[in-house]
């Protein structure tokens, strides 16, 4: 949790607000690699990419 809100802190304070989205879009893609490979729709998951 420390590591959130020493980013939080630092977008705040350095107004690089253009970062946010990109860090948000990784971190859903990579939670939708993890949870495809774990279920029986990965193969389907993985047709999308």
């Amino acid at each position: 949790m420390g590591f959130f809100k020493e980013y939080w802190a630092y977008l705040k304070e350095r107004k690089k607000w253009w970062i946010a989205p990109i860090i948000i879009m990784l971190i859903i893609l990579g939670l939708i690699i993890v949870f495809a490979e774990s279920s029986v729709l990965g193969p389907f998951i993985y047709t999308l990419f």
